[in-house]
C-alpha cells in the first residue's frame, strides 16, 4: 500500500480510538467544533503568509484532522461517511474538468480551454447545470467582506459580466473617489459616506483583481510592516528614554523613518 494511504488509515483509526475514549473527542459535535475550524484555517493563512512551509504543513495537518472528525459523528448518525465525503469530491472534480476527463460536450464537442481564465469560466457554468439558482450562490455569507468582494468579483466574471480594460476599472476607482469625497464634503449622513466608502474599497479590490495582486495579501503584509514599524519606534524612542505618550508626531517620525530602512 502507498504511504499516503497507510496515513490516512491510520489518521481514521486514531479518530476511532479519540470518539470512543477520549472524554473531550466524545462530547463534539459539528457546531462544537465549527468556531475551532475557522480558527484552524486562520492559522494555516497565517502560516501561508509567513511563507513557514513547516508550519504550513502543520496546519493542514490540523485542518484534515477536522474534515476527518466531522465525517467521523456523521458517520455515527449514519449521515455520511468520509469515503462518501472524498468521492462526493472525486466526482464534482470530474464533472467540472471537462477539459481533462471529456465527460461534458460543450457546444457539439469536447470542453477546449486555452488559460486558467477559461478553466474558471467552464466552472462557474458547471455549478449552474448542478442546479444553482444563482451565480452567487456558492459565495459564503460568513466570509470577511474583503475576501468576499474578490469572490464575488470573480464569479461574475466567469459568466462575462466585467470590464474588458485595467484603464476602465482605474477610472471606476475614480469615479467612487470623486463621489465619496463629495459625500466628505457635504458632510450630510454617515450611512451615505459609508456607501460610498464601500463603493471605494470594492472598486479598488476590483482593480487589484484586474493587475493580479491578491487584495487580502496584500492588506495583511502592510499591516504586518505597520506592527513591525510601530513595535520598532515603542522599543527604541523607550530604549532613549522617552515617553511615547509624550512625544509629539514629528519625533515619532524620525522612529518611524528609522524603522523603515530597517530590515
Amino acid at each position: 500500500m502507498k504511504p499516503e494511504l497507510l496515513a490516512f488509515e491510520r489518521i481514521l483509526k486514531i479518530m476511532d480510538d479519540l470518539r470512543a475514549q477520549c472524554p473531550w473527542d466524545k462530547k463534539q459535535t459539528f457546531e462544537s467544533l465549527r468556531h475551532l475550524t475557522i480558527e484552524e484555517v486562520y492559522e494555516l493563512s497565517d502560516a501561508i503568509v509567513k511563507a513557514d512551509k513547516n508550519e504550513i504543513k502543520k496546519e493542514l495537518g490540523d485542518v484534515l484532522l477536522h474534515i476527518v472528525f466531522y465525517a467521523k459523528i456523521a458517520s455515527e448518525t449514519n449521515d455520511f461517511d468520509i469515503t462518501q465525503v472524498i468521492n462526493s469530491l472525486c466526482e464534482k472534480l470530474i464533472f467540472r474538468h471537462p477539459h481533462i476527463y471529456g465527460n461534458i460536450q460543450t457546444d457539439g464537442g469536447l470542453a477546449v480551454v486555452k488559460d486558467e481564465n477559461d478553466v474558471k469560466e467552464n466552472w462557474e457554468k458547471l455549478k449552474m447545470r448542478e442546479g444553482n439558482k444563482s451565480v452567487l450562490a456558492g459565495v459564503p455569507v460568513s466570509l470577511p467582506a474583503m475576501i468576499k468582494a474578490q469572490r464575488i468579483q470573480e464569479k461574475v466574471r466567469a459568466v462575462g459580466f466585467d470590464w474588458d480594460e485595467p484603464h476602465q476599472v482605474w477610472d471606476k476607482v475614480n469615479e467612487e473617489l470623486r463621489e465619496f469625497k463629495a459625500e466628505i464634503d457635504q458632510n450630510i449622513s454617515n450611512e451615505k459616506k459609508e456607501s460610498e466608502f464601500g463603493d471605494v474599497l470594492f472598486s479598488l479590490i476590483n482593480y487589484a483583481r484586474f493587475v493580479g495582486i491578491n487584495p487580502e495579501d496584500a492588506l495583511e503584509k502592510t499591516n504586518r510592516k505597520f506592527i513591525k514599524r510601530f513595535q520598532y519606534l515603542e522599543t527604541a524612542s523607550k530604549n532613549d528614554g522617552k515617553k511615547l505618550e509624550e512625544m509629539s508626531l514629528e519625533e515619532m517620525d524620525v522612529y518611524w523613518n528609522r524603522a523603515k530602512n530597517e530590515k
